[in-house]
């Protein structure tokens, strides 16, 4: 008989969310919001810049997405363990995600929420989908399709040109407002070209394949309970962290020395992003699987578990770092952009964390979820019809 994930939290999952949350929000602070204005840089600035986005760009939004598919099965399988049917709640959910996700388009054009809650809808067809259709769904993914077409077009068309949605001039709209209006015009601009800046760019970087790719395969993994130490767990960890270091060479190796810009330009960016997908792929494998490992059979649980209250609360984490960062660098607030370089805003990305931290360890020692959490938990149940 299958084994069900009982209804309580895996405190390990909400530690990886924390932790993954923490990561977003310090590129977010260094990347000024989605505003890429800075003031002379220094070098210390640059290899500041070039180190977390090495150690953390994609890699964070990956675990997150990878948690956001486990979490779609558990609310899935949990209703079925009830005699329920959670599909069409869980469309309502995705609807209310994306309400969510424009009300963060007035602080922050950037935002994810929408996406996640569009890509989230695509599961449904999933959810009681075999292992093996599973299995195969994340292989097409994973190999970037989108990527797939273009190198081959590229080959048989040396002077076919990447693809280009043509959003690009959107981006000025949001700088423009950012760096010289008011709220209203921030929140304006957000809110009407912040779907195509960031559904086009998804598409044209591979994030959204790679995206839909991570809700699948952590559906896997919450149905083989890969999150709980018991059985063969931990050592599907330690193989899963050796694959991924391999990975990691071959598509590192690849990066320095395939010459990627002599190649056809069609060609040339879709491999780079192919290659820089799968290698962040297994970057954030061995960082969920080493936190796993070091949860569960050392001493820096304790330390970990600090975490577990920001990841929580995740969905007000992540408002509250749009509406705390562009009030801290937008024009419309304090305009920090003109004097924040690239170490400032990390050290303010840090202390944001801290302060977040101890709201979230407040909260959660009080109530069950995060206010926004709680609202949306409401919201998600009420009758339908």
């Amino acid at each position: 008989m299958e084994q069900s994930i009982k209804p309580q939290r895996i405190n390990v999952v909400d530690s990886l969310r924390g932790f993954a949350v923490v990561g977003i929000i310090i590129i977010h602070f260094l990347e000024h919001l989605n505003f890429y204005a800075f003031p002379e840089l220094t070098a210390f600035d640059i290899g500041l810049w070039d180190t977390v986005f090495y150690i953390g760009a994609c890699k964070m939004y990956a675990i997150f997405a990878l948690l956001f598919g486990l979490s779609c099965y558990i609310q899935h399988h949990n209703a079925e363990k009830r005699g329920e049917d959670f599909r069409l709640r869980f469309a309502w959910r995705m609807l209310l995600l994306f309400g969510w996700g424009m009300l963060d388009l007035v602080f922050f054009n950037g935002d994810i929420l929408c996406t996640y809650a569009v890509l989230g809808l695509l599961l449904i067809p999933l959810v009681k989908a075999s292992d093996k259709v599973l299995i195969a769904v994340a292989a097409i993914l994973f190999l970037q399709p989108i990527e797939v077409y273009y190198i081959v077009k590229g080959l048989l068309v040396p002077n076919a040109m990447p693809m280009e949605l043509g959003y690009g001039h959107l981006w000025d709209v949001c700088y423009k407002a950012c760096a010289n209006g008011s709220f209203l015009d921030v929140a304006k601009a957000g809110l009407t070209t912040g779907l195509p800046i960031n559904f086009g760019w998804a598409i044209e970087h591979g994030r959204l394949t790679q995206t839909l790719m991570l809700f699948v395969v952590g559906m896997l993994l919450g149905r083989k309970r890969l999150f709980i130490n018991e059985s063969d767990n931990l050592v599907f960890w330690k193989k899963a962290m050796a694959v991924a270091l391999l990975l990691f060479a071959v598509t590192q190796v690849l990066l320095l020395t395939v010459p990627i810009d002599q190649l056809p330009v069609c060609v040339g960016r879709s491999l780079d992003i192919q290659l820089n997908a799968w290698r962040n792929f297994a970057m954030m494998t061995f960082y969920v699987g080493g936190i796993i490992l070091l949860y569960y059979t050392t001493r820096m649980r304790n330390a970990i578990s600090h975490l577990e209250c920001i990841g929580k609360m995740s969905l007000t984490d992540y408002l509250m770092q749009s509406i705390v960062g562009g009030f801290l660098f937008y024009n419309w607030g304090l305009g920090l952009y003109k004097v924040s370089g690239h170490s400032v805003s990390f050290v303010l990305g840090i202390v944001f964390c801290i302060c977040l931290y101890h709201f979230c360890r407040f909260w959660t020692s009080r109530f069950r979820r995060g206010p926004l959490e709680e609202i949306w938990a409401r919201a998600t149940h009420i009758k339908l019809g």
